[in-house]
């Protein structure tokens, strides 16, 4: 088990790291050269160690420019100025100028940390000391503050890694003993003290327990457990001490799957992140060439020609075209969008997904688990006189034991303990019909209405006039009567319908329920296209229907039984993810409270990230094509230069943060 920490603080140590945004490949970059910018370490020793190269290299500055124009020193001249111009650079323009060097040798010429040198010690060159020094100091000092931001967008992601104690009190001999969470094993019993927090997922022993989920869900409201009830690693417990039995293994609970999941979420890029990334490696040799041609051309053409002019317009355009803008901004407003989405208890795999469900037009849901509760509660029981009531229902009940459909957990929870004399054979799970199998020499068949026709069991009854889910059962070839079932409507299905709406979005329900109880609840909620009796093969015919518009669609379902047509969707968006490791697995999107409210809000984080990526872009391009035409003139100066690259970037930077202080 001793890997299993080691790999966690490795993980944690990842998302401690400030990521500077200098470091565009740490973003952008990381899989493919794997550049990191030493200021990256430096926001664990706090906001002055990060700053204070920059500070250094800002007083020296300061000094060098006073002794330079307000308090001339004569000894401040020749090598000595030069001198103490080098110093006031090296603090700042040391950690560029080795990670320029780092990219030469992997074959990465033409990188953001390069042209910085380039313009840097060009200045250099031509005796502008003070502007070399001023650039390099505020590309770091944008550097740094960018590096914070991307600190702050990483929180949310930090903070549910803290959600998971080391330690937890396992009971020996009703003594509880303190023991390293990651190895406890399964069966073992968790004693959790008000106020605690669940190291791993387990059974709840006790009569009842309440518990604080918002590091999981976001749902403030306390959720009040009863014995036997599944309770999860990150939980906090209410106000007395529970008692949880342990039914997984430390790195396979549904907290670490989802900080797997959302800490792998960069890695799936969104097309404006590839965009970026193939611009990049295309603009940033031409800008080099550019530059030169700047510099060299002239001398063809123009009469006064003087190299050092033409050199620190060259230069002045260097400055001015560094990608940083582009290279961060978009990356780190995806994951800002990712962040606010995990603060709402919504996971998105990849910002890839936040671009997608962001177009979406249709949004197909399932009926049952996701706008209803899933908690079936048998209605009525009809069964026919020839038939033995209390023995059929006893054999519905140990053939519906084979299946985890909240259909049979109803059955159970309504006839009892099942009999475990009773003996089945050849069970068999016919899909979108029912359950089969033998007792006693005889078939048994529970299942819808579909079922009893697919097997020619003749039936004296109307299903279509049952308002209820009906469970049709029958014996020995015979009709023996049906159950009825119903489930409740989620409190906010009609609000999630009327937000999707709002958003100019088409919802369409599918159900392998019975067409009328489906009807029902579409209208209800306020869903116009609605379609029930439907075997998985015919969800994914309707799927298929719509995308044959040229539409984009999402399905909302389970993510188990509907993985062929979350499979089809433009996006997956599972309900449940706390619940079921399949459906985080499966899925584009996990809703982990179950609110279907939260389908509009995964849409509309999409929109806003998507504006916010597209207003930085054209913020950037406007500037610095703007500044770049200034420079080439010479009409710009490095100051200039400074505001068009660090100054357009903390702009960005800025505008990209501010998704997470958003309210949706």
């Amino acid at each position: 088990m001793e890997h299993i920490h080691k790999e966690e603080k490795i993980t944690k140590k990842k998302i401690n790291q400030s990521g500077c945004c200098s470091t565009h490949e740490e973003h952008a970059h990381s899989d493919d050269d794997g550049h990191d910018h030493d200021h990256s370490h430096n926001a664990d020793g706090g906001i002055f160690q990060m700053f204070l190269p920059a500070i250094i290299s800002f007083v020296l500055l300061l000094i060098g420019i006073g002794f330079d124009n307000y308090f001339p020193q004569t000894w401040f001249s020749g090598y000595v100025r030069i001198a103490w111009y080098v110093v006031a650079y090296l603090p700042v323009g040391f950690p560029v100028l080795k990670e320029a060097y780092e990219s030469i040798m992997k074959g990465d010429v033409f990188s953001e940390f390069f042209l910085m040198c380039i313009a840097t010690i060009g200045a250099f060159a031509i005796s502008q000391y003070p502007e070399g020094v001023a650039v390099m100091l505020f590309y770091t000092i944008g550097e740094n503050f960018q590096g914070l931001a991307v600190s702050r967008a990483k929180s949310n992601i930090k903070s549910l890694l803290d959600q998971r104690p080391d330690e937890v009190n396992v009971l020996e001999n009703n003594v509880a003993t303190k023991v390293k969470a990651a190895d406890v094993t399964i069966g073992s019993i968790i004693q959790l003290k008000a106020g605690e927090k669940l190291g791993l997922d387990g059974e709840l022993l006790s009569d009842t327990a309440s518990f604080n989920t918002a590091a999981l869900t976001g749902e403030s409201k306390p959720d009040t457990k009863v014995k036997g009830e599944t309770v999860l690693a990150g939980m906090i417990n209410g106000n007395t001490i529970a008692l949880v039995k342990v039914t997984t293994a430390y790195k396979d609970s549904k907290l670490s799957k989802i900080l797997e999941m959302v800490q792998n979420a960069t890695t799936k890029k969104a097309p404006a992140e590839l965009f970026i990334r193939k611009f990049a490696k295309i603009y940033t040799p031409i800008v080099v060439y550019l530059a030169i041609a700047i510099c060299l051309l002239p001398m063809l053409f123009v009469t006064d020609y003087v190299f050092a002019d033409w050199l620190y317009r060259a230069l002045v355009f260097l400055v001015i075209s560094c990608p940083c803008a582009l290279v961060i901004s978009i990356p780190l407003g995806y994951f800002g969008g990712i962040g606010a989405a995990s603060k709402n208890g919504i996971l998105f795999k990849g910002s890839n997904f936040l671009d997608s469900i962001s177009t979406i037009q249709n949004v197909v849901m399932d009926k049952t688990g996701t706008m209803t509760e899933g908690v079936f509660k048998v209605q009525e029981v009809i069964i026919s006189a020839e038939f033995d009531k209390d023995e059929i229902l006893k054999f519905v009940n140990v053939l519906e034991s084979q299946s985890t459909h909240p259909v049979a957990t109803a059955i159970h929870n309504h006839v009892g303990q099942i009999d475990s004399s009773v003996e089945l054979k050849n069970v068999e799970e016919i899909a979108g019909h029912g359950l089969k199998a033998e007792i006693n020499g005889k078939e048994l068949h529970v299942g819808n209405f579909k079922l009893m026709d697919k097997f020619n069991i003749k039936y004296d009854i109307d299903p279509n006039k049952v308002v209820y889910t009906t469970i049709a059962i029958a014996y020995d070839k015979k009709f023996a009567g049906y159950l009825t079932i119903a489930d409740e409507i989620k409190a906010d299905a009609r609000e999630a319908v009327s937000k999707l709406k709002a958003l100019g979005v088409k919802v369409t329900m599918l159900s392998g329920d019975k067409a009328n109880v489906v009807q029902f609840v579409a209208d209800t909620l306020g869903i116009s296209n609605s379609y029930g009796d439907l075997l998985p093969e015919d969800k994914v015919d309707k799927l298929n229907e719509i995308k044959a518009k040229n539409e984009t669609v999402a399905f909302v379902g389970d993510g188990v039984n509907d993985a062929p047509v979350i499979a089809l969707s433009t996006v997956g968006i599972a309900m449940g993810g706390l619940g079921s490791d399949a459906t985080i697995e499966t899925a584009d999107v996990v809703i982990q409270d179950d609110k279907p409210s939260k389908i509009a809000m995964a849409i509309n984080i999409g929109k806003q990230t998507k504006k916010i990526v597209w207003q930085n872009i054209t913020l950037a391009f406007v500037v610095k094509a703007f500044v770049l035409i200034l420079g080439a003139g010479g009409l710009a100066t490095m100051w200039e230069a400074v505001f068009a690259d660090v100054g357009v970037a903390l702009l960005a930077i800025l505008n990209a943060v501010r998704i997470q202080k958003m309210k949706f």
